[in-house]
Parts: structure tokens; C-alpha cells; sequence
């Protein structure tokens, strides 16, 4: 019996230390083997960690005001789970439809929406109508919150704001295929904002440490920190001032010709940045899921055109190059058989044996398929490509066309027809910008730009943008020629086709353009692109402009009819805006402006209306500063004595509501008086009228600088001259 329980005790006591040996290895394995391990997988399950978001760098105008930030913006939620205890489903999706627009079977969907269990969902996003919020559409949500919170004496009636950021872009449409915009995705749509992406994006950062079961931070836990890159700025060479005037000149040809669209680029011909770039129709990037594909669409870049008699200032560069140009030769207008085709002038019989000069001047296409024989057909080609065509400009915007040039070894009539801009030559606007910049600055091909500094805030480091030159096109001489001769085809006010952009005081080089559209397997007989391209002033080019206008509604309506006026007003403010003074002084500056101004009537007190149409039937212009309907006050007061085309200002709000109104052509006295009343601080330079004007902020004091140069009758642009200048040029059949 003992021995039966000692043989028990044994094999109990064998069981136990074989147990206990092995509890022994594994706390052994667990411990010191995979302690490493297993302890990173506590770590793991403690750790927290937090996404820092970076700050996208913003993009400026080269005077740095703002064209796309970040914003405070807001989404909205719901709590299914909420509604339903509180049996308010229909008021909140009646309420919320009517702010966010989002259909009612898609609101009742979420504010009912329960789990594979049957349950209610705890919280649900109104995507995409409520997605990334401005604040002023918060606010509605608020305070349909609160309206609820009332009525059903809650104090959570299901619905959320949360915190969220998105893209601004406080000037709107300004300039916004140029400038492109960020989705609710935060994905890089376009533009500069696509372009330089990963320069605006900058890295963001982390940070993680160790949590408690209550996920509070142990305080003795370690930490790791990596800081957020904030985005690189960007200072684009844009002039926001230079872009309104494109903006509202070509608004007015939109609106009055409907064509399919309308492309204007402003550039400075000595540097090739870009002043301004504008396209209709166009869109606004705050809200872009409103437009359609259309509006997105950078012409200016991307689209192709045959030019058309813009495009004859490369030919004449050429043969002026050559020697080939004499303005005094004469040839047989009318038309030219090449190839066995017929190629005509726009008046058929011609105007009979003419000078080469007054064929540039009438915008005779036989006189360049002249030019362009004498040439050649390889010379040609190698100086079209030369100017540029045929290849990218190398502009830091995406998806750019090449264009083509496909004429080099084909058909006779293809060399003909393309030394005047049509047939086997398509183009950019962006191309020709960069191709009468070169014959504007002395023959040197600069590749556009359209960033002017980079900035970035971790390094506190610039990266200016210099111009780069591509080749040197022509010598600085046929430069010099071919402006003059450009010059005659606007001042000429008898015969010039480009007579409608001549400003009084400026000297303006220019040529029209007028092409047939390709419908099928030929030109259409009224559906026509029409354009104007220039410079200004002749001697010291300061700015080129090109406004392109695809299909306007008046078949008969050429480029220096539609196009040259919008040129003239562009040109003409800006030139105004760069302080640039006329070259000629009609008037006496030290003339008494009393002895030849008009009288200003008494407006102060009437209606908006009333007093517009009193200036009005004084013969005197005016401007209106504030959104009121009263004028509160005048400048100048009632009785001052004004000279022709200077501005009466009406101001009809209180000075905290006024923006700073365009000042172009007043006297410093009403400059003085407008200043005042709005509250500003003026800074003048020079002496005489307001050429120009720039506001900042100094020690949180509004300021005010002017330019002046002294008065002109020429500073107002004249009226387009009554006759058609389209009617002096026609593409070829």
C-alpha cells in the first residue's frame, strides 16, 4: 500500500516538475527569446499617432495680392441614431435640402441609415453637397440647429459641422484657367496649382507617442515628432490690375459677338512674362463643379488655330531679314495662281498696281505669297520654326500644344497659303505671344513665363525666375524695320486694317487677323477665327497683346473690327498703369483747366440714376464708388471746372464699405479728395494727372501711391474709326 503512494507521489510529483519545467522554458521563450518582440507589439498597441497636416503655399500676383489660400471650410454630418429618438427626420431633411440643395431621397437615406445589424449608424457625412463648406452656408446650418435644439428642447439634434480646410481663391474667375484649382479631394486639377504641385503640397508631419487604456499620452512615454513642411509660395509675374483690363475688355467683344470662345494674353515683350492670360468662358474655382467642360479650357495653351494675317509679321520679319522687303516695290494686287489654285485678295480686282508697304498696310495676302516665293519654301520653314512654331515655348503650364508646321516639302499652294498664315500651319496663342515679343524686343525668342519667385518658409530662401533666352531670331535692325512698318498698319487711319487700335500719343505696331475655319474637307464661308496682335510703344515696347476669337457671330466682321478695339483698351490702360507717358503732348501742360474744362453739376443727394444721367448730359464720364443707390458725395464738387474725359467720382457708401476706385486721369486735387474720403494715407510721385496706382498696408494704415504725368488731350483713347477694318484683308479659298 506505502508503495502504491510512493509510486503516486512520484508520478504526481514527475507530472508537476515536467509542468512546471515547461511554464519554466515558455515564460523563458516568451520573455528573453521573443521579449523584443512582443514588447514592439505593446508598443504598438499603446502607441497613438496623429497626422500634422502641412499648409499648401500659397499663389500671389506679382504685387502679391492673393489668388489661392487656404480656408477654413466645414462638412457637414449626421447622427442617424439621434434623429430617429428624436423623431425629427422630415424637418431635418427638408432643412438641409434647402441649404444644401442635395435631393431629399438621398438626405432621408442618410438620416435613416442603420448598419447589416439593423442599427442605426452613430454619424454619417452629407457628401458632396456638404463636403468642404464656406462658413456663410455653416452658418445656415447652425442656425438650423439651433431652430431644432428649440423645438425639441435638445440639446444635440443630430446634426454636425465639422472642422475641415479647403482652397480659396478670393478673386474668383480672375485668371482661373491660369491658375487651375484644388478638387474636394485635394487632388491638383490644372493650371499652376496641377503644375506645381509638389512644390505647393510641402510634407506633412507626425506625431506619436504612448496611451493609457483611457488613450491618455503617458507622461513618461516616449515621443516622436516629425514637424510638417509647410508648401512653397508662389509669386506669379501676373499684374492683377493688367488682368481686369484683359478680363473686362474681352467681356464686352463676349458678349457682343457670342463666339465659341475668346483668348487674350498679355506679356511683357522684354522678359516674356506673362502680364496677363485670360479665356471665355470661364469659371470659378470656389465652386467648379458648377461649369462644364468648356470653361475649364485654356485656349491660350492648348488650343491650335491657323492664324491667319497675325501671322504675316513673321513672313515680313523674314524677308526684311533677308533683304527681300523693299516697301517701295510694286506688284499687281488682286490675286495669284499657284499650284493651280487661285489665292485673292479680299477685294477681288485688287487695288491695282500697289507698293509692298501699302500691300502690308491693306493686308494683301498676294503680297505675301510674294514675299513667301521669294523666300522659299525651306527658308520659310526654317524661320517659322525659328520664331518658335512647331514646338512648345516650354511655358510651366501642363498638357501645352506644339502646333504644326507641315508644309516644308509639299505642294507649292502649302507654301503659298502658309506665308499668310494658313493652310499647313496651326498654332498657339501662346506661340504667336512669344513670336511678335521677338520681333518687339529686338529678335529675341524668350521662353514665356509665368511664375516671377518661388518662396520657401523652411528655408526662408527666394527662387527668382530669370528670363531665358531660346535663340536670337532676327538682328536688333530688322527688329527696328519691321515695327516701323507694323506702326504704319495702325496709324494709317485711311487704309490700315489694325486703325482701330491706334491710341492718340502712343506709337502702336499691330496686325489684324482674319481666317477661315476648316469645316469638313474645306474652308467655311462664315465661320471665321479673327484676332489682333501688337505692341506698344514702337520705340520701347513695354507690352504685347494678343486677342484671338473663334467664331463670332458677324461673318463679316473681321479682327481689326472686333478684336483691335479690345486691344486698344487694353493696351492703353496699361500703359496708363506702367506710368509709361505718351510720346506727343497735344495740350499745354501748364493750360488753364478752367479756360477749355466743363462745369460740374450738383449731383450730391439725387439717385444713383438721376445724377448718372445728368453727368451724362454734361458730356462728362464718372465712375461709381460703393455698391449704394444715393450719392453721399461728389468728387469734384458741383461747379469745379474739369478738362474732357476727366472722371466725376460718386460715392455712394460710408468710407468703411468703399473699395479704392481706378483713379486713371484725375487731377491730384480729386486724387487728394478721394483719399480723404475713404480714410488712406496718399504717396504721390510726379506732377500732373494720375497715370498709375498701387495701394498697401503700412503699420496697419491703409496707403495709397499714385504716379502723375502731366495732362494730355491724347491721354483719353480716341473712337474706333466708323469703317470696318476687317473689310481691308481675306483669307484664301
Amino acid at each position: 500500500m506505502s508503495r502504491r503512494i510512493r509510486l503516486r507521489t512520484l508520478l504526481f510529483g514527475g507530472v508537476m516538475t515536467l509542468l512546471f519545467a515547461v511554464l519554466i522554458s515558455r515564460i523563458f521563450w516568451v520573455q528573453v527569446v521573443k521579449g523584443d518582440d512582443w514588447l514592439e507589439m505593446a508598443k504598438d498597441r499603446w502607441a497613438a499617432s496623429e497626422t500634422i497636416d502641412a499648409k499648401r503655399g500659397t499663389i500671389t500676383d506679382r504685387d502679391g495680392n492673393v489668388l489661392a489660400m487656404d480656408s477654413v471650410a466645414y462638412t457637414v454630418a449626421v447622427q442617424p441614431e439621434v434623429i430617429a429618438g428624436l423623431g425629427i427626420e422630415d424637418e431635418i431633411v427638408a432643412g438641409l435640402h434647402d441649404i444644401l440643395g442635395k435631393p431629399e431621397s438621398e438626405l432621408m437615406s442618410l438620416v435613416t441609415a442603420k448598419n447589416e445589424k439593423g442599427e442605426y449608424y452613430a454619424q454619417r457625412e452629407v457628401r458632396p453637397e456638404g463636403w468642404k463648406i464656406d462658413k456663410e452656408t455653416a452658418d445656415k446650418i447652425t442656425a438650423l440647429s439651433d431652430e431644432l435644439e428649440k423645438k425639441t428642447d435638445s440639446k444635440n439634434v443630430g446634426i454636425l459641422l465639422i472642422n475641415d480646410q479647403k482652397r480659396y481663391y478670393p478673386k474668383g474667375t480672375m485668371a482661373s484657367q491660369l491658375i487651375g484649382y484644388i478638387s474636394k479631394e485635394g487632388e491638383a486639377i490644372t493650371g499652376v496649382e496641377a503644375y506645381f504641385d509638389e512644390q505647393l503640397s510641402g510634407t506633412d508631419g507626425k506625431l506619436k507617442y504612448l496611451k493609457d487604456g483611457k488613450r491618455v499620452q503617458l507622461a513618461e512615454g516616449e515621443v516622436e515628432y516629425t514637424p510638417a513642411k509647410d508648401g512653397q509660395n508662389i509669386k506669379l509675374t501676373i499684374d492683377g490690375d493688367i488682368q481686369d483690363y484683359v478680363e473686362e475688355a474681352i467681356k464686352e467683344v463676349y458678349d457682343k459677338y457670342q463666339p465659341k470662345s475668346i483668348t487674350a494674353i498679355a506679356a511683357d515683350p522684354n522678359t516674356m512674362e506673362i502680364l496677363a492670360m485670360a479665356n471665355l468662358p470661364t469659371y470659378n474655382p470656389n465652386d467648379y463643379w458648377n461649369y462644364n467642360y468648356e470653361n475649364f479650357y485654356n485656349h491660350a495653351t492648348k488650343s491650335l488655330y491657323e492664324p491667319g494675317s497675325t501671322f504675316k509679321i513673321v513672313t515680313l520679319a523674314a524677308a526684311v531679314q533677308e533683304g527681300l522687303f523693299n516697301p517701295n516695290d510694286s506688284y499687281q494686287s488682286g490675286s495669284i495662281w499657284v499650284g493651280g489654285y487661285e489665292i485673292r485678295d479680299i477685294k477681288r480686282g485688287g487695288w491695282g498696281n500697289i507698293s509692298y508697304l501699302e500691300g502690308l498696310k491693306r493686308s494683301s495676302n498676294v503680297a505675301f505669297v510674294k514675299l513667301g516665293q521669294a523666300l522659299g519654301a525651306q527658308k520659310l520653314y526654317d524661320y517659322i520654326t525659328g520664331f518658335g512654331f512647331g514646338a512648345k515655348t516650354g511655358i510651366a503650364l501642363g498638357n501645352e500644344a506644339a502646333g504644326t508646321i507641315n508644309f516644308r516639302f509639299n505642294y507649292p499652294s502649302e507654301v503659298a497659303t502658309a506665308a499668310f498664315g494658313q493652310g499647313r500651319v496651326q498654332v498657339t496663342p501662346i506661340q504667336q505671344v512669344a513670336a511678335v515679343a521677338a520681333v518687339a524686343n529686338g529678335g529675341k525668342l524668350l521662353q514665356p513665363q509665368i511664375v516671377k519667385e518661388i518662396y520657401d518658409p523652411a528655408t526662408k530662401t527666394t527662387q527668382q525666375i530669370e528670363p531665358k533666352l531660346v535663340r536670337q531670331v532676327i538682328s536688333e535692325e530688322t527688329s527696328k524695320k519691321v515695327g516701323e512698318y507694323l506702326e504704319q498698319v495702325v496709324s494709317d487711319q485711311e487704309i490700315g486694317t489694325g486703325r482701330n487700335a491706334y491710341i492718340e500719343g502712343y506709337r502702336v505696331a499691330g496686325k489684324t487677323g482674319t481666317a477661315q475655319k476648316v469645316v469638313g474637307s474645306g474652308y467655311s464661308d462664315d465661320k471665321f477665327v479673327v484676332s489682333f496682335i501688337g505692341y506698344a510703344p514702337v520705340d520701347d515696347p513695354k507690352i504685347v497683346v494678343y486677342i484671338v476669337v473663334d467664331e463670332p457671330n458677324d461673318p463679316d466682321a473681321g479682327g481689326g473690327a472686333v478684336a483691335a478695339p479690345a486691344f486698344k483698351e487694353i493696351v492703353y490702360k496699361s500703359l496708363k498703369h506702367m506710368g509709361v507717358a505718351p510720346s506727343s503732348v497735344a495740350a499745354d501742360a501748364t493750360e488753364d483747366p478752367k479756360e477749355a474744362g466743363v462745369a460740374v453739376p450738383d449731383v450730391n443727394g439725387l439717385a444713383l440714376q438721376e445724377a448718372e444721367a445728368q453727368l451724362s448730359q454734361s458730356g462728362l464720364t464718372f465712375t461709381v464708388v460703393g455698391q449704394g443707390t444715393k450719392v453721399l458725395q461728389q468728387i469734384p464738387s458741383e461747379g469745379s471746372a474739369v478738362q474732357a474725359g476727366q472722371r466725376v467720382y460718386l460715392i455712394t457708401e460710408k468710407q468703411e464699405s468703399l473699395k479704392v476706385p481706378d483713379l486713371t486721369g484725375a487731377s491730384l486735387r480729386d486724387a487728394v479728395e478721394v483719399a480723404s474720403v475713404m480714410g488712406l494715407l496718399l504717396e504721390t510721385e510726379g506732377e500732373g494727372y494720375v497715370v498709375s496706382q498701387k495701394e498697401e498696408k503700412k503699420n496697419g494704415q491703409r496707403v495709397l501711391k499714385i504716379v502723375l504725368a502731366p495732362p494730355s488731350q491724347s491721354a483719353s483713347p480716341p473712337e474706333s474709326e466708323d469703317a470696318e477694318a476687317s473689310q481691308s484683308e481675306e483669307p484664301a479659298e
